[in-house]
C-alpha cells in the first residue's frame, strides 16, 4: 500500500519577488545557458516512484526557465 506524504511539513516554495528575479537572471544568459537550467530543473522534477515528487521550488524553476524559452520562440 502506498504512504501518504507527511501533510505536516511545510515545502520551501519561491516568493512572487523570488520568481521575478529568477526571471530576470534567465533573460540575461543565453539560449544555452536557459537550455541547461531548464534541463536541470527538469531532472530534479523526475517522479522516480511513488514516493519521490519534486519540490515545489524545483517546478517553480522548470516554469520559470519554460517561459523564457517560451518568450524567445515568440519573438
Amino acid at each position: 500500500m502506498a504512504r501518504r506524504p507527511d501533510l505536516g511539513k511545510r515545502e520551501e516554495i519561491w516568493s512572487r519577488k523570488d520568481l521575478d528575479e529568477i526571471m530576470h537572471n534567465l533573460s540575461l544568459l543565453s539560449e544555452h545557458g536557459v537550455r541547461e537550467f531548464y534541463l536541470r530543473a527538469y531532472r530534479e522534477c523526475a517522479i522516480i516512484n511513488s514516493q519521490t515528487f519534486p519540490p515545489p521550488r524545483a517546478v517553480q524553476e522548470l516554469v520559470q526557465a519554460w517561459k523564457q524559452l517560451r518568450k524567445w520562440r515568440k519573438s
